[in-house]
């Protein structure tokens, strides 16, 4: 369960910052996509620990 959480908070953060960035120009989606998906790990992996575990 541990790492669907990770997995679904990478990847929706990921998305997220990717949308965002990608309105200002490439590299800046690169950056917010990669900076959203440690961010969506860390938060994933909360959600696991507080909630699920």
């Amino acid at each position: 369960m541990r790492k669907i959480c990770i997995f679904v908070g990478m990847t929706a953060l990921g998305w997220v910052g990717w949308w965002l960035g990608a309105k200002v120009g490439f590299m800046t989606g690169f950056l917010l996509s990669g900076f959203g998906s440690m961010l969506g790990v860390y938060l994933g992996w909360r959600v696991w620990r507080d909630y699920l575990d």
